[in-house]
Formats: structure tokens, C-alpha cells, sequence
């Protein structure tokens, strides 16, 4: 079965580990250091603090922001669950908006009807990588979280994705551009605020007793909890991996635009196929899905499963979804859910993966 997502890790990250476990090394530790160090230089900002996922991220920034309680937080539902998830868990109330046709991104245009006298904050999804136009966003004048766990290699005007809003994150899971396995991130404009994640990370714990010892402190296993918090630290295992997988990455990320660019070629003069749109003049696309719209969806994802081609639809819109009892009517959401597929697009396809897939669509259009 060709597989919609994937990674590619070979004997660099597995050298990582074994270093790893032979330091007996394998909690937060020098390696969590040198990632973050390296992540803050490639998307040119101060500090990066690692996380255990993309979704306790989010949860993290949702905190930072200090929202009041029971206040709405606008959220596209066309999105991963976690980000309506956070949202509730941390004591706000989730309201959907709809998302552009043709980028599956929000718009100020589409977030500005759901604001109200509650809203406290707007959360943007740069989906498949396609950076949302965050000029207009910013100055509705909210907060804003910037999901760009799709977007590690993104850029808008010349800023990397994350790196525009008030707090940003980034997710590391095993089908992302850049995988741990599991692992996640947060930057912010707001130094105050990352000096706070690093320390909320660790159940608030100011300094380990570790860290105290080095200091010279005297009864350093006595340590000052700062803030309540759940714990969100990452491993040295993932962050070796994530180290190894930081080397590749710009190779990695040129196969994806190959891949990219076959569809687009290959797809381009089919009627039936709605192809993704380009990244604008300007900004830089991270490929992590090739997102089509087709008619007879539900009828080409088994045709494609039955020729051993494994494709989805990432991602069922929220508000559809009872338990959140939205009552919002949001119908682009609605059609990309009858209409739209994400197809194989990861670094672990071979060329010969790539020509099976364009071959089987071609061959399903004949039917239509």
C-alpha cells in the first residue's frame, strides 16, 4: 500500500539514538538544547521552546495568552481536532469559522462575522504549508495563534510561518515535514512569554535540581514551583531525531516540490480536478499534502485504495462535529468535506510511487 503520509529516517537518527542511550541520556537534555538553538536560527527568532507534541502546543499558547475564562477563541473548522480541543480545555469556547475554497485557509474576511463582544483571541491553520495572508488577521486587532504545524519550511513576505503572530506552533509528529516521532514547538514575539513555556513545560518548576546544583545552591533538591502546569518535555531521544532529520530537511523538502510539481503538471488540464493553489509571489510553500477537489470523491478514494494507493481526507470540518454543538453554517467547510482528498506526498514515495498515482487518477477520469 502506497501510504498518504510519511517520514523518511534512516541511519543518521538511528545514530542519534544509539548515542542517546549510550550518554544514558535519554530525557531532556543536551540534545533538547542544540535543537531548539538550531530551530531559533533557521526561523530567525530569539528562543524556540520544544514541547512533547504540537497539540500540548497549542495548549501552551492558549496559556500564554492569559484568556479570560469562558471567553471565544475563532477557530477554522477545517482544521485538526486539537485545536477546538485546547481551546476547551483551557476554559474558552471554540467558535468555527469557514475557510477560503481554494486555499482551505481563514481569511479576515471569513473571521470578521464571528466576532462578538466575547472574543478574546483568533487561531489561523497555514494548511498543507499554504501560508494564510496574516497582514489582515493582525489588525483585527486580537490576539493571534499561528498553527504552522503544517508550515515548518513556510514563509509569508519573507517571515517564516509561526514567526508572525503573537505565539506560534509547530508540530513534529511521525508524518510531518520534519518528524521525532512525536515533538512540538512554540516561539513567540513576547520573550516574557517563552521564558514562561520553558518553565511551564516542567510542571512550572522553576530549575530542576540539577540545574540548581550547577548554580551552587545549597539543598538543591528543594525547588520553587512558579506556575501549575502539566508536564511537556520532550526527549533527548526525539530531539537527537529531530536534529538528524534538521540536516536533511532542505533535501527532503526539495522532493516534496518535486512531487508537487508532477501533480501540478500532470493534473493541470484535467477538468475535473480542482488542483491546490501556488504559494504566492513572495512566500514559500512547505508541501506537506497535495490537497485536490474532485466530484465522486468517496467513489475515486476507493478506486485509489483498491489499486493499493492509500489517500484521505484530512480534515473532517469541526463544526460538523456533535460534540462541539456548533450551530455554525459554514458552507465552504461543508463542500471540501463531500469534495475534497489529500493524495500521497511525502519524502519515502519513489518515482515510480508518484507515476502509479498520476496513471490511476487519469485511468478513474475515464469513468466520469
Amino acid at each position: 500500500m502506497i501510504n498518504v503520509f510519511g517520514s523518511k529516517v534512516g541511519k543518521e537518527e538511528i545514530e542519534q539514538i544509539t548515542d542517546s542511550i549510550s550518554k544514558q541520556w535519554m530525557g531532556m537534555g543536551p540534545k533538547t538544547k542544540a535543537f531548539e538553538a538550531q530551530m531559533a536560527e533557521r526561523l530567525s527568532t530569539d528562543k524556540f521552546v520544544l514541547v512533547d507534541s504540537g497539540s500540548n502546543g497549542l495548549y501552551m499558547a492558549l496559556t500564554l495568552l492569559n484568556l479570560p475564562a469562558g471567553s471565544e477563541v475563532i477557530v477554522p473548522s477545517f482544521t485538526w481536532v486539537s485545536c477546538a480541543q485546547v481551546v476547551m480545555l483551557a476554559g474558552c469556547v471554540p467558535v468555527f469559522c469557514d475557510v477560503d475554497l481554494d486555499t482551505q485557509n481563514v481569511t479576515a474576511d471569513l473571521i470578521k462575522p464571528h466576532i462578538t463582544e466575547k472574543t478574546s483571541a483568533i487561531m489561523i491553520v497555514h494548511y498543507a504549508g499554504l501560508a494564510v495572508d496574516m497582514d489582515p488577521i493582525m489588525e483585527l486587532g486580537y490576539p493571534v495563534i499561528e498553527d504552522a504545524c503544517h508550515a515548518i519550511d513556510s514563509t509569508y513576505k519573507g517571515r517564516a510561518c509561526g514567526t508572525i503572530a503573537d505565539v506560534g506552533v509547530y508540530s513534529f509528529d511521525a508524518v510531518k515535514n520534519l518528524s521525532m516521532g512525536e515533538g512540538g514547538g512554540v516561539v513567540s514575539n513576547h520573550k516574557e512569554a517563552l521564558e514562561r513555556a520553558s518553565i511551564l513545560r516542567y510542571c512550572g518548576i522553576g530549575k530542576s535540581g540539577f540545574e540548581a546544583s550547577t548554580h551552587g545552591r545549597e539543598r538543591w533538591w528543594e525547588y520553587n514551583i512558579v506556575e501549575p502546569f502539566i508536564k511537556m518535555n520532550p526527549s533527548d531521544i526525539a530531539a537527537g531525531i529531530g536534529l538528524a532529520q534538521l540536516g536533511k530537511l532542505d533535501d527532503m523538502q526539495a522532493y516534496r516540490k518535486k512531487i508537487w510539481d508532477i501533480y501540478q503538471e500532470e493534473f493541470a488540464e484535467i477538468d475535473w480536478i480542482k488542483c491546490p493553489v501556488e504559494a504566492s509571489e513572495g512566500d514559500k510553500h512547505s508541501y506537506f499534502t497535495y490537497f485536490m477537489r474532485v466530484p465522486r470523491r468517496d467513489e475515486l478514494a476507493k478506486y485509489l485504495f483498491e489499486k493499493e494507493i492509500y489517500t484521505t481526507l484530512r480534515y473532517h470540518p469541526l463544526h460538523l462535529n456533535p460534540i462541539y454543538k456548533s450551530d455554525k453554517v459554514l458552507p465552504n467547510s461543508n463542500e471540501l468535506n463531500e469534495t475534497g482528498i489529500n493524495i500521497p506526498l511525502h519524502p519515502s514515495l519513489s518515482m515510480n510511487d508518484v507515476d502509479k498515482i498520476v496513471e490511476e487518477i487519469k485511468e478513474f477520469g475515464k469513468q466520469l
